[in-house]
Parts: C-alpha cells; sequence; structure tokens
C-alpha cells in the first residue's frame, strides 16, 4: 500500500468510514451487473482509486474545508454558512468530487449521481450526520461516493 492511500484510510477513519464502508457502496454500484460477485472482489478497485495522489489532494481539501466549517475557522463567514448547512444549490462539493470521477470515464460520473442521489450506505450516513450541530460533512459525502463510484467504474472496466 503506498503511502497516499495510508494516509487517505487513516483520514477517512478518523472522520468515521471505513475501507469496508466505501467497498459496500461499490457492491451496491455493481451487484446488478455481476450475478457472484463478493465484496473481496472490489476492495481492491478501492485502494487502487485511493492509490492516486490526485484522489489524496482532493480528499485532503475535502476533509479540511469540512473541519475549518466545524470549527467556524473560515474568513468568510457567509461562505462558513454555507458549508455548514451543506446548502443545496453550493455545487462546489460535486464539483471536487468530479476531479475523482473524471480519472474512471463517463461511468463514474453516472454512478456518482446515482449515489449522491439515493445516498447509499455511509454516503447518506454522513449526510444526515452533517445536519447534526457541530458536524459538517459537506464535502466528505461527496468525496466518498465519488470514490466508491470511481472504484466502480474501474471494477466495470475490467
Amino acid at each position: 500500500m503506498n503511502p497516499f492511500t495510508e494516509k487517505a484510510l487513516a483520514m477517512l477513519e478518523k472522520r468515521g468510514v471505513t475501507l469496508s464502508d466505501i467497498v459496500d457502496c461499490v457492491y451496491y454500484l455493481q451487484k446488478p451487473y455481476h450475478q457472484n460477485l463478493q465484496h473481496k472482489d472490489l476492495e481492491e478497485s478501492v485502494l487502487k482509486v485511493l492509490d492516486k495522489r490526485e484522489v489524496w489532494h482532493a480528499l485532503m481539501t475535502a476533509i479540511e474545508l469540512d473541519v475549518l466549517a466545524e470549527q467556524d475557522r473560515f474568513s468568510n463567514k457567509e461562505l462558513e454558512k454555507i458549508v455548514q448547512m451543506d446548502e443545496g444549490l453550493y455545487g462546489m462539493d460535486e464539483v471536487l468530487a468530479y476531479g475523482i470521477c473524471n480519472l474512471y470515464g463517463s461511468i463514474a460520473m453516472t454512478n456518482f449521481g446515482f449515489i449522491d442521489k439515493t445516498k447509499f450506505g455511509i454516503v447518506g450516513k454522513l449526510n444526515e450526520e452533517g445536519k447534526k450541530q457541530g458536524i459538517c460533512h459537506t464535502f466528505l459525502d461527496d468525496m466518498v461516493g465519488a470514490i466508491a463510484a470511481a472504484a466502480a467504474s474501474r471494477f466495470a472496466h475490467r
């Protein structure tokens, strides 16, 4: 496992997201297309997505923005409120996630849109937790969805 992957997994776990949580999302996206699909078949794809420097950079940025919002440390208070509230029309959280999806093609973008809409598994849990006072997952839920979508796309291309 490369250092980016190790750091990404550690950051995710610190925010309550496990590798297994992401694999569950990939399974959800790929199960309709593979009769005998096993979770262990998908873990490699998640790890390979996390191996990419671009993914590490996006994840690091996303988590930092969520943490700063939780700590009321934005210099722009209007932006801080938008991020804290996860305003529906803000969209920058999705734009950052698209960067991950774009590494894996149009299937990843479609998968991301689907999991972002259905809020399956950990994506939905993060979304709900992020609505509680003092917790912000505005960017993280989309990052996790994008990582799962990219891993599903990577698996599908194999």
